[in-house]
């Protein structure tokens, strides 16, 4: 790796220019022969792609001693350790795989990321992604301020360990909240303000995170106002890129199902102009995935993508409600302190930001979202929200049976044979009762 390999975001924004789709998988295994394994085959798919090497538990958490125990005693673990296997193991285990041609991004899960990213650094990596919202109030009971503390550390972390020909990229995993239900105006609203907050900390290189939801009219209108609302609002010197995740709720059961809602996400990413795809398998709802069912993914993506053909300009951000909602959530917190370590936990204090059906002790919990009749997402109840509610004023009281209706949404779409007729479920039945 002499010389360092090519910046992450140059990679994506390369990649793009020649017209195709970066497409990557979540991937993680303890051993360094397993997880060298893996990116040797992500490496030779038949796709543009980049690395995954996703963190375990243990050190998620910071429990390395856990994570020590664990190697000791043979325990299979969900990822791979990066802070405890030795520094000489991992860069070994990415010699010859992480150059020019192949970028290797770390993923956590972390409220507390600076040791990861230390470990990472230190290997000789310089992506990553997460955030001090996105990774703290689905994840667990750190306090947001805690958390936001921790990342504003990380990122300068991250940001020193520039080399010459080096950008360090971080990644918000804002767009991505609680994976399903959220309505898009708040996802785009988040991952941009992460990233502003990445940038108040001295990153250059960010990604913007959007995860496919219920409608892809409305998906192609979030990603297209995610893209304008970075262009508008991160700095110009900061390189940027939109990065599309497929459907992360309740999963298709059938293979059939599985398959068309990851192709349905790749032709939304080149639709809607988003330049990185991250990729669900056909095994998603059973186990996890092996790293042969991952590389079909991957290739099945890329070649839906091709078949796709360029987007096409324009489309629907021109008076979109996705747009108008998510700029006005930033407004507002921008509006708080200029200082997003400040803003962003009197945000969530006042219900500025307020995450539907989060647990987490510093969210509001005032909010409400409805699948309505048409299959977009809409706000129920939008408590302190400077936002109003845009699903109709009739509808049902929340019943389990409808919460279970609607969290099955999309995976009964995709699974149901194609060409079947679509049930047209009226609001206040099961399918648009508030989730």
């Amino acid at each position: 790796m002499s010389g360092g390999p090519r910046p992450f975001g140059a990679f994506v924004a390369d990649s793009a220019a020649a017209g195709r789709l970066v497409v990557q998988p979540r991937m993680g295994f303890g051993t360094p022969e397993a997880m060298r394994m893996g990116l040797e085959r992500t490496r030779a798919a038949t796709a543009t792609t980049v690395g995954t090497l996703t963190i375990d538990s243990y050190t998620r958490v910071g429990d390395l001693a856990g994570a020590r125990a664990a190697l000791a005693e043979g325990t299979r673990l969900n990822g791979y350790p990066l802070a405890t296997h030795p520094l000489a193991v991992t860069r070994a285990l990415l010699d010859g795989l992480h150059d020019d041609g192949f970028p290797v991004q770390v993923r956590h899960g972390s409220a507390r990321p600076q040791g990861i990213v230390r470990a990472l650094v230190a290997a000789g990596l310089d992506a990553t992604e997460g955030g001090p919202v996105s990774y703290c109030l689905p994840y667990g009971r750190t306090p947001l301020r805690e958390s936001v503390t921790a990342w504003a550390e990380a990122c300068e972390i991250l940001a020193a360990s520039a080399r010459p020909g080096s950008v360090p990229h971080l990644e918000s995993f804002g767009g991505c909240l609680l994976g399903q239900l959220c309505p898009p105006g708040l996802l785009v609203a988040m991952s941009v303000l992460e990233c502003l907050f990445f940038a108040q900390h001295g990153l250059r290189s960010v990604s913007l995170s959007y995860a496919q939801q219920t409608d892809p009219v409305q998906d192609e209108e979030a990603v297209r106002a995610l893209r304008r609302l970075a262009g508008e609002f991160l700095p110009a010197r900061v390189d940027h890129h939109v990065v599309l995740y497929t459907y992360m709720g309740v999963y298709p059961r059938t293979e059939h199902g599985a398959t068309r809602l990851l192709e349905a996400s790749a032709r939304l990413a080149l639709r809607s102009g988003a330049q990185r795809l991250l990729v669900k398998t056909t095994a998603e709802s059973r186990r996890i995935p092996t790293v042969e069912e991952n590389v079909r993914a991957l290739e099945t993506a890329a070649a839906a993508a091709a078949l796709a053909g360029p987007p096409e300009p324009g489309g629907h951000d021109a008076g979109s409600e996705v747009y108008a909602e998510a700029r006005t959530l930033v407004e507002a917190v921008l509006g708080l302190h200029a200082d997003l370590a400040r803003a962003l936990p009197a945000a969530f204090e006042r219900g500025l930001l307020d995450v539907p059906f989060c647990l987490h002790p510093d969210n509001a919990g005032g909010s409400r979202s409805v699948i309505g009749a048409d299959g977009r997402l809409r706000w129920s109840d939008t408590g302190a929200m400077p936002i109003r509610p845009d699903a109709p004023a009739d509808l049902a009281p929340l019943t389990a049976d409808g919460l279970l209706t609607t969290l099955h949404h999309v995976a009964e779409r995709y699974d149901r044979a194609p060409g079947a007729p679509v049930p047209v479920r009226a609001p206040g039945s099961p399918a648009a009762r508030p989730t």
